[in-house]
């Protein structure tokens, strides 16, 4: 499965899915809420924006990502399918068929 940009409806979908988790993860967040605080401020910004934001690999974006409000936007086989990916630089024949 080629790893390709959310599209469409799918991006407006995964700012929802973004925006819910950073409100739910506020009501119970302490040390974490300034990164909560910051991926409010990122999913404001114009789609190019954001997506120019969340590539860079700068000490700063690399903090938040430790704490991405996007869990869930991707079904787990689609995030194992972009883990494979990565893992060995092409897609495990098997993503498709061994993991749901």
């Amino acid at each position: 499965m080629p790893v390709r940009p959310l599209e469409g409806h799918a991006r407006i979908d995964a700012r929802c899915i973004a925006h819910d988790n950073l409100r739910r993860w506020s009501a119970t967040a302490d040390r974490s809420q300034p990164y909560l605080a910051a991926w409010e401020q990122l999913l404001a910004l114009p789609l190019d924006d954001l997506l120019h934001r969340l590539d860079q690999d700068t000490e700063q974006m690399r903090a938040m990502r430790q704490t991405s409000p996007f869990a869930g936007v991707l079904t787990p086989k689609e995030r194992w399918a972009i883990c494979d990916t990565f893992a060995t630089g092409a897609p495990d024949p098997r993503s498709g068929n061994d993991r749901r």
